[in-house]
């Protein structure tokens, strides 16, 4: 899925590193070693890295088409009489 923006323990704003770690696995790096690069110190924000899994594209087969159209209710639209 989409990865977590930020820890959940510490708060430390990890979103935006998930890719950079991708290209670094990619080259050659270990996870420790690319963790290190990235500098996620602490266990949880690694955590965080290591244990994300990304589904969306196992998802996408099983999503539902929307067909038709929607139709925005506004205020004024209402199914229930206003009081003046």
């Amino acid at each position: 899925m989409i990865i977590p923006v930020r820890c959940y323990s510490c708060g430390k704003v990890v979103g935006n590193l998930y890719e950079q770690y991708q290209r670094l696995l990619d080259q050659d790096y270990t996870e420790a070693e690319a963790l290190d690069a990235l500098h996620l110190d602490r266990y949880c924000c690694r955590r965080m890295i290591l244990s994300h899994i990304d589904l969306i594209d196992d998802l996408i087969p099983y999503s539902v088409p929307v067909t038709g159209t929607m139709q925005m209710m506004g205020p004024l639209q209402m199914s229930t009489p206003h009081r003046r």
